[in-house]
Protein backbone atom coordinates (compact mmCIF):
# COMPACT_ATOMS: atom_id res chain seq x y z
CA UNK A 1 0.00 0.00 0.00
CA UNK A 2 2.84 2.44 0.78
CA UNK A 3 6.61 2.66 0.62
CA UNK A 4 7.86 1.55 4.04
CA UNK A 5 11.05 3.56 3.53
CA UNK A 6 8.96 6.64 4.44
CA UNK A 7 9.08 5.37 8.03
CA UNK A 8 12.34 5.50 9.99
CA UNK A 9 11.24 2.67 12.29
CA UNK A 10 11.15 0.25 9.37
CA UNK A 11 14.47 1.45 7.97
CA UNK A 12 16.04 0.96 11.40
CA UNK A 13 14.26 -2.36 12.03
CA UNK A 14 14.11 -4.00 8.58
CA UNK A 15 13.22 -7.45 9.89
CA UNK A 16 10.35 -6.31 12.08
CA UNK A 17 6.80 -7.48 11.43
CA UNK A 18 4.76 -4.87 13.25
CA UNK A 19 1.12 -5.88 13.79
CA UNK A 20 0.15 -3.77 16.79
CA UNK A 21 -1.30 -0.77 14.98
CA UNK A 22 -4.52 -0.71 17.00
CA UNK A 23 -2.32 0.24 19.96
CA UNK A 24 -0.16 2.78 18.14
CA UNK A 25 1.14 3.44 14.64
CA UNK A 26 4.59 4.31 13.35
CA UNK A 27 5.35 7.84 12.26
CA UNK A 28 6.40 8.87 8.75
CA UNK A 29 9.53 10.95 8.39
CA UNK A 30 7.46 14.01 7.48
CA UNK A 31 5.81 14.02 10.90
CA UNK A 32 9.08 13.58 12.77
CA UNK A 33 10.72 16.29 10.67
CA UNK A 34 7.88 18.75 11.31
CA UNK A 35 8.27 18.29 15.07
CA UNK A 36 12.06 18.55 14.87
CA UNK A 37 11.85 21.69 12.73
CA UNK A 38 9.60 23.38 15.28
CA UNK A 39 11.99 22.61 18.13
CA UNK A 40 15.06 23.73 16.17
CA UNK A 41 13.67 26.72 14.20
CA UNK A 42 10.35 28.04 15.55
CA UNK A 43 10.20 27.04 19.21
CA UNK A 44 8.03 29.28 21.42
CA UNK A 45 4.88 29.12 23.49
CA UNK A 46 1.68 30.24 21.82
CA UNK A 47 -0.85 32.94 22.59
CA UNK A 48 1.31 34.90 25.04
CA UNK A 49 4.49 36.23 23.46
CA UNK A 50 4.50 39.59 21.68
CA UNK A 51 7.48 38.63 19.55
CA UNK A 52 7.93 37.10 16.13
CA UNK A 53 8.67 33.51 17.10
CA UNK A 54 5.69 33.27 19.41
CA UNK A 55 3.39 34.86 16.87
CA UNK A 56 4.62 32.44 14.22
CA UNK A 57 4.05 29.45 16.52
CA UNK A 58 0.59 30.76 17.42
CA UNK A 59 -0.34 31.15 13.78
CA UNK A 60 0.77 27.60 12.96
CA UNK A 61 -1.04 26.22 16.02
CA UNK A 62 -4.30 27.81 14.94
CA UNK A 63 -3.74 26.78 11.31
CA UNK A 64 -3.62 23.16 12.44
CA UNK A 65 -6.87 23.66 14.35
CA UNK A 66 -8.50 24.80 11.11
CA UNK A 67 -6.82 21.92 9.26
CA UNK A 68 -8.26 19.36 11.69
CA UNK A 69 -11.68 20.97 11.42
CA UNK A 70 -11.65 20.64 7.64
CA UNK A 71 -10.42 17.03 7.93
CA UNK A 72 -13.46 15.95 9.96
CA UNK A 73 -16.08 18.38 8.65
CA UNK A 74 -16.24 20.71 11.65
CA UNK A 75 -15.67 24.40 12.42
CA UNK A 76 -12.36 25.55 13.86
CA UNK A 77 -13.89 26.71 17.15
CA UNK A 78 -15.29 23.19 17.63
CA UNK A 79 -11.80 21.65 17.78
CA UNK A 80 -10.26 21.22 21.24
CA UNK A 81 -6.71 19.91 21.47
CA UNK A 82 -6.31 17.25 24.17
CA UNK A 83 -3.66 14.78 25.30
CA UNK A 84 -5.49 11.99 23.47
CA UNK A 85 -8.87 10.34 22.99
CA UNK A 86 -9.01 9.29 26.65
CA UNK A 87 -8.43 12.86 27.75
CA UNK A 88 -11.15 14.06 25.36
CA UNK A 89 -13.73 11.60 26.68
CA UNK A 90 -12.90 12.52 30.26
CA UNK A 91 -13.24 16.18 29.31
CA UNK A 92 -16.80 15.54 28.12
CA UNK A 93 -17.68 13.55 31.23
CA UNK A 94 -16.38 16.34 33.48
CA UNK A 95 -17.10 19.54 31.55
CA UNK A 96 -20.47 18.57 30.05
CA UNK A 97 -21.63 15.62 32.14
CA UNK A 98 -20.68 17.27 35.41
CA UNK A 99 -22.95 20.21 34.55
CA UNK A 100 -25.87 18.38 32.95
CA UNK A 101 -26.23 14.86 34.37
CA UNK A 102 -28.23 14.62 37.59
CA UNK A 103 -29.85 12.03 39.84
CA UNK A 104 -32.33 9.80 38.03
CA UNK A 105 -30.89 10.48 34.57
CA UNK A 106 -29.68 7.60 32.41
CA UNK A 107 -26.47 7.24 30.41
CA UNK A 108 -26.19 4.56 27.72
CA UNK A 109 -23.01 2.89 26.47
CA UNK A 110 -22.37 -0.43 24.71
CA UNK A 111 -20.84 -3.65 26.01
CA UNK A 112 -17.98 -3.41 23.53
CA UNK A 113 -16.45 -0.15 24.74
CA UNK A 114 -12.79 0.42 25.51
CA UNK A 115 -12.32 1.33 29.17
CA UNK A 116 -11.78 4.94 28.08
CA UNK A 117 -15.39 5.13 26.92
CA UNK A 118 -16.79 3.17 29.85
CA UNK A 119 -15.08 4.19 33.08
CA UNK A 120 -15.67 7.99 32.76
CA UNK A 121 -19.42 7.38 32.42
CA UNK A 122 -19.36 4.74 35.13
CA UNK A 123 -17.73 7.22 37.51
CA UNK A 124 -20.02 10.07 36.45
CA UNK A 125 -23.13 8.01 37.13
CA UNK A 126 -21.83 6.98 40.54
CA UNK A 127 -21.11 10.60 41.44
CA UNK A 128 -24.44 11.94 40.20
CA UNK A 129 -26.79 9.13 41.16
CA UNK A 130 -27.57 8.43 37.51
CA UNK A 131 -28.13 5.01 35.96
CA UNK A 132 -25.70 3.47 33.48
CA UNK A 133 -27.36 1.23 30.88
CA UNK A 134 -25.83 -0.96 28.21
CA UNK A 135 -26.55 -1.92 24.61
CA UNK A 136 -25.60 -5.62 24.54
CA UNK A 137 -23.53 -7.42 21.92
CA UNK A 138 -24.34 -10.65 20.11
CA UNK A 139 -22.26 -13.81 20.17
CA UNK A 140 -20.63 -12.52 16.97
CA UNK A 141 -19.54 -9.27 18.64
CA UNK A 142 -22.04 -6.97 16.91
CA UNK A 143 -24.46 -4.63 18.65
CA UNK A 144 -27.76 -6.25 19.57
CA UNK A 145 -30.28 -3.53 18.74
CA UNK A 146 -33.46 -5.53 19.33
CA UNK A 147 -34.30 -3.67 22.57
CA UNK A 148 -32.84 -0.30 21.60
CA UNK A 149 -36.15 1.56 22.03
CA UNK A 150 -36.29 0.37 25.64
CA UNK A 151 -32.64 1.01 26.49
CA UNK A 152 -32.71 4.55 25.06
CA UNK A 153 -35.75 6.30 26.47
CA UNK A 154 -37.04 9.62 27.79
CA UNK A 155 -34.68 9.41 30.79
CA UNK A 156 -31.59 9.03 28.57
CA UNK A 157 -29.42 12.14 28.65
CA UNK A 158 -26.30 10.81 26.96
CA UNK A 159 -25.35 7.96 24.61
CA UNK A 160 -21.64 7.11 24.18
CA UNK A 161 -20.30 4.53 21.74
CA UNK A 162 -17.35 3.64 19.56
CA UNK A 163 -17.30 3.66 15.76
CA UNK A 164 -15.17 0.50 15.71
CA UNK A 165 -14.19 -2.14 18.24
CA UNK A 166 -10.54 -2.48 19.20
CA UNK A 167 -11.23 -6.12 20.10
CA UNK A 168 -13.34 -7.53 17.27
CA UNK A 169 -12.01 -5.18 14.59
CA UNK A 170 -15.47 -4.53 13.20
CA UNK A 171 -17.04 -1.15 12.40
CA UNK A 172 -20.00 -0.48 14.68
CA UNK A 173 -23.50 0.15 13.35
CA UNK A 174 -23.85 3.56 14.96
CA UNK A 175 -26.56 5.16 12.79
CA UNK A 176 -29.58 3.47 14.45
CA UNK A 177 -28.17 4.31 17.88
CA UNK A 178 -27.63 7.95 16.97
CA UNK A 179 -31.16 8.20 15.56
CA UNK A 180 -32.61 6.69 18.74
CA UNK A 181 -30.61 9.15 20.85
CA UNK A 182 -31.77 12.10 18.76
CA UNK A 183 -35.40 10.98 19.04
CA UNK A 184 -35.28 11.51 22.81
CA UNK A 185 -33.02 14.58 22.75
CA UNK A 186 -29.97 12.80 24.16
CA UNK A 187 -26.39 13.97 23.70
CA UNK A 188 -24.22 11.72 21.48
CA UNK A 189 -20.54 11.03 22.22
CA UNK A 190 -18.41 9.08 19.74
CA UNK A 191 -15.10 7.38 20.48
CA UNK A 192 -13.37 7.37 17.08
CA UNK A 193 -9.87 6.41 18.27
CA UNK A 194 -10.07 3.06 16.49
CA UNK A 195 -12.04 4.40 13.51
CA UNK A 196 -10.03 7.46 12.52
CA UNK A 197 -6.95 5.67 11.13
CA UNK A 198 -9.08 3.58 8.75
CA UNK A 199 -12.07 5.68 7.63
CA UNK A 200 -12.91 9.25 6.72
CA UNK A 201 -14.68 11.02 9.60
CA UNK A 202 -17.56 13.42 8.95
CA UNK A 203 -19.01 14.71 12.20
CA UNK A 204 -21.99 16.27 10.45
CA UNK A 205 -22.95 12.99 8.78
CA UNK A 206 -22.50 11.12 12.07
CA UNK A 207 -24.62 13.81 13.79
CA UNK A 208 -22.72 13.64 17.06
CA UNK A 209 -22.23 16.27 19.75
CA UNK A 210 -18.74 15.15 20.73
CA UNK A 211 -16.14 12.98 19.00
CA UNK A 212 -12.69 12.01 20.26
CA UNK A 213 -9.70 10.92 18.19
CA UNK A 214 -6.12 10.04 19.06
CA UNK A 215 -3.13 11.33 17.12
CA UNK A 216 -0.73 8.48 17.82
CA UNK A 217 -3.10 5.85 16.42
CA UNK A 218 -3.20 7.63 13.05
CA UNK A 219 0.53 8.12 12.33
CA UNK A 220 0.83 11.20 14.54
CA UNK A 221 2.79 11.91 17.72
CA UNK A 222 1.92 10.63 21.16
CA UNK A 223 0.43 13.10 23.61
CA UNK A 224 -2.01 14.78 21.24
CA UNK A 225 -5.67 14.18 20.49
CA UNK A 226 -8.71 16.07 19.32
CA UNK A 227 -12.12 16.51 20.85
CA UNK A 228 -14.79 17.77 18.48
CA UNK A 229 -17.39 19.65 20.54
CA UNK A 230 -20.48 20.86 18.71
CA UNK A 231 -20.75 24.63 19.09
CA UNK A 232 -24.29 24.44 20.46
CA UNK A 233 -22.96 22.46 23.45
CA UNK A 234 -20.27 24.98 24.45
CA UNK A 235 -22.55 26.99 26.72
CA UNK A 236 -23.35 23.81 28.70
CA UNK A 237 -19.69 23.03 29.40
CA UNK A 238 -17.78 24.18 32.46
CA UNK A 239 -13.97 24.47 32.31
CA UNK A 240 -12.18 21.13 32.49
CA UNK A 241 -9.01 22.49 34.08
CA UNK A 242 -7.97 25.90 35.38
CA UNK A 243 -4.79 27.88 34.83
CA UNK A 244 -2.89 29.89 32.26
CA UNK A 245 -4.19 30.21 28.74
CA UNK A 246 -7.90 29.81 29.49
CA UNK A 247 -8.47 32.91 31.61
CA UNK A 248 -10.07 36.06 30.18
CA UNK A 249 -9.89 38.12 33.38
CA UNK A 250 -8.89 37.35 36.97
CA UNK A 251 -8.55 39.06 40.31
CA UNK A 252 -8.01 37.69 43.82
CA UNK A 253 -11.69 36.87 44.26
CA UNK A 254 -12.89 35.55 40.90
CA UNK A 255 -12.06 34.83 37.28
CA UNK A 256 -13.78 34.61 33.91
CA UNK A 257 -12.88 32.40 30.98
CA UNK A 258 -12.10 32.67 27.31
CA UNK A 259 -14.56 31.19 24.86
CA UNK A 260 -14.21 27.63 23.57
CA UNK A 261 -11.99 26.05 22.43
CA UNK A 262 -9.35 27.95 24.42
CA UNK A 263 -11.53 27.69 27.52
CA UNK A 264 -10.59 23.98 27.59
CA UNK A 265 -6.86 24.28 26.84
CA UNK A 266 -5.39 25.36 30.18
CA UNK A 267 -1.64 25.46 30.68
CA UNK A 268 1.22 25.39 28.21
CA UNK A 269 -0.10 23.93 24.98
CA UNK A 270 1.49 20.89 23.29
CA UNK A 271 2.60 22.98 20.34
CA UNK A 272 5.10 20.50 18.88
CA UNK A 273 2.55 17.69 19.01
CA UNK A 274 -0.09 19.87 17.37
CA UNK A 275 2.32 20.74 14.57
CA UNK A 276 3.10 17.04 14.23
CA UNK A 277 -0.63 16.38 13.97
CA UNK A 278 -0.87 18.89 11.14
CA UNK A 279 1.91 17.02 9.30
CA UNK A 280 0.02 13.79 9.95
CA UNK A 281 -3.09 15.12 8.23
CA UNK A 282 -0.95 16.24 5.29
CA UNK A 283 0.51 12.73 5.10
CA UNK A 284 -2.89 11.05 5.25
CA UNK A 285 -4.38 13.35 2.63
CA UNK A 286 -1.46 12.65 0.31
CA UNK A 287 -1.04 8.92 0.78
CA UNK A 288 -4.32 7.37 1.94
CA UNK A 289 -7.35 6.55 -0.17
CA UNK A 290 -9.69 5.24 2.52
CA UNK A 291 -11.66 3.02 0.14
CA UNK A 292 -8.47 1.35 -1.08
CA UNK A 293 -7.18 1.08 2.49
CA UNK A 294 -10.38 -0.67 3.61
CA UNK A 295 -10.06 -3.23 0.83
CA UNK A 296 -6.38 -3.79 1.61
CA UNK A 297 -6.91 -4.29 5.33
CA UNK A 298 -9.89 -6.59 4.72
CA UNK A 299 -7.71 -8.72 2.43
CA UNK A 300 -5.13 -9.02 5.22
CA UNK A 301 -7.86 -10.07 7.65
CA UNK A 302 -9.17 -12.66 5.19
CA UNK A 303 -5.69 -14.13 4.64
CA UNK A 304 -5.10 -14.39 8.39
CA UNK A 305 -8.51 -15.93 9.11
CA UNK A 306 -7.98 -18.53 6.38
CA UNK A 307 -4.61 -19.44 7.83
CA UNK A 308 -5.83 -19.60 11.43
CA UNK A 309 -8.54 -22.05 10.38
CA UNK A 310 -5.81 -24.59 9.57
CA UNK A 311 -4.21 -24.41 13.04
CA UNK A 312 -5.72 -26.82 15.55
CA UNK A 313 -7.67 -25.32 18.48
CA UNK A 314 -7.24 -21.75 17.19
CA UNK A 315 -10.39 -19.61 17.15
CA UNK A 316 -11.24 -16.13 15.85
CA UNK A 317 -13.24 -13.73 17.98
CA UNK A 318 -16.12 -11.99 16.24
CA UNK A 319 -17.82 -12.29 12.87
CA UNK A 320 -15.26 -13.74 10.45
CA UNK A 321 -17.47 -13.05 7.44
CA UNK A 322 -17.67 -9.34 8.23
CA UNK A 323 -13.96 -9.18 9.09
CA UNK A 324 -13.20 -10.46 5.60
CA UNK A 325 -15.27 -7.58 4.21
CA UNK A 326 -14.43 -4.65 6.46
CA UNK A 327 -12.06 -5.63 9.26
CA UNK A 328 -8.81 -3.94 10.21
CA UNK A 329 -7.66 -6.41 12.87
CA UNK A 330 -8.14 -10.02 13.91
CA UNK A 331 -8.36 -11.20 17.52
CA UNK A 332 -7.77 -14.91 18.02
CA UNK A 333 -7.09 -17.35 20.82
CA UNK A 334 -6.03 -20.94 21.45
CA UNK A 335 -8.02 -23.31 23.62
CA UNK A 336 -5.02 -24.36 25.70
CA UNK A 337 -2.32 -21.67 25.37
CA UNK A 338 -2.52 -18.29 27.07
CA UNK A 339 -2.45 -15.28 24.70
CA UNK A 340 0.54 -13.80 26.53
CA UNK A 341 2.55 -16.96 25.91
CA UNK A 342 1.74 -16.88 22.20
CA UNK A 343 2.72 -13.21 21.95
CA UNK A 344 5.99 -13.80 23.83
CA UNK A 345 6.90 -16.62 21.44
CA UNK A 346 6.03 -14.50 18.40
CA UNK A 347 8.41 -11.84 19.66
CA UNK A 348 11.25 -14.34 19.19
CA UNK A 349 10.35 -14.26 15.48
CA UNK A 350 10.46 -10.44 15.56
CA UNK A 351 6.66 -10.26 15.21
CA UNK A 352 4.92 -7.65 17.37
CA UNK A 353 1.29 -8.30 18.33
CA UNK A 354 -0.88 -7.34 21.29
CA UNK A 355 -2.19 -9.89 23.80
CA UNK A 356 -4.61 -9.60 26.72
CA UNK A 357 -7.98 -7.98 27.31
CA UNK A 358 -7.16 -4.86 25.22
CA UNK A 359 -8.59 -2.49 27.85
CA UNK A 360 -12.05 -3.91 27.17
CA UNK A 361 -12.48 -6.41 30.00
CA UNK A 362 -16.30 -6.46 29.98
CA UNK A 363 -16.31 -7.51 26.32
CA UNK A 364 -13.62 -10.14 26.83
CA UNK A 365 -15.59 -11.48 29.82
CA UNK A 366 -18.72 -11.51 27.66
CA UNK A 367 -17.00 -14.01 25.37
CA UNK A 368 -15.76 -16.15 28.26
CA UNK A 369 -12.07 -16.00 27.36
CA UNK A 370 -9.05 -14.83 29.33
CA UNK A 371 -7.88 -12.64 26.46
CA UNK A 372 -6.87 -12.78 22.83
CA UNK A 373 -3.90 -12.29 20.57
CA UNK A 374 -4.58 -9.29 18.33
CA UNK A 375 -2.96 -8.68 14.96
CA UNK A 376 -3.91 -5.20 13.76
CA UNK A 377 -3.09 -3.71 10.39
CA UNK A 378 -2.22 -0.36 8.83
CA UNK A 379 -1.34 1.06 5.45
CA UNK A 380 2.21 -0.34 5.54
CA UNK A 381 1.34 -4.01 6.26
CA UNK A 382 1.43 -6.72 3.61
CA UNK A 383 0.18 -10.22 2.81
CA UNK A 384 3.76 -11.45 3.21
CA UNK A 385 3.71 -10.30 6.83
CA UNK A 386 0.47 -12.18 7.43
CA UNK A 387 2.10 -15.31 5.99
CA UNK A 388 5.12 -14.75 8.25
CA UNK A 389 2.79 -14.58 11.26
CA UNK A 390 1.00 -17.77 10.22
CA UNK A 391 4.27 -19.63 9.70
CA UNK A 392 5.46 -18.59 13.15
CA UNK A 393 2.17 -19.62 14.78
CA UNK A 394 2.34 -22.99 13.08
CA UNK A 395 5.88 -23.51 14.39
CA UNK A 396 4.93 -22.41 17.92
CA UNK A 397 1.73 -24.40 18.24
CA UNK A 398 2.59 -27.36 16.00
Amino acid sequence: MIDRSLFAMFRNNPNLTYLDNAATTYKPDSVIEAISHFYSHDYATVGRGIYQLSERATQRYEEVRAQVAEFIGAKANEIIFTRGATDGLNLVATAWGGSIISQGDEVVVTELEHHSNLIPWQQLCQQKGAKLRFIPVTDQGELDLTSLDQIINDRTKLVALSCASNVTGLPVEIDPVVRAARAVGACVVIDAAQFGPHHRIDVKRIDCDFLAISGHKMFGPMGIGVLYARESRHSQMAPYQFGGGMVFDANLEKATWLKAPHKFEAGTESVAQVIGLGATIDFMNKHINFDELARHEASLCARLIDGLSTIKSMKVLGNSKLLRQSGHLVSFYHDNIHPHDIAAQLDKYNIAVRAGHHCAQPLINRFGVSGTVRASFAIYNSLEEVDRLLEALTSIIG
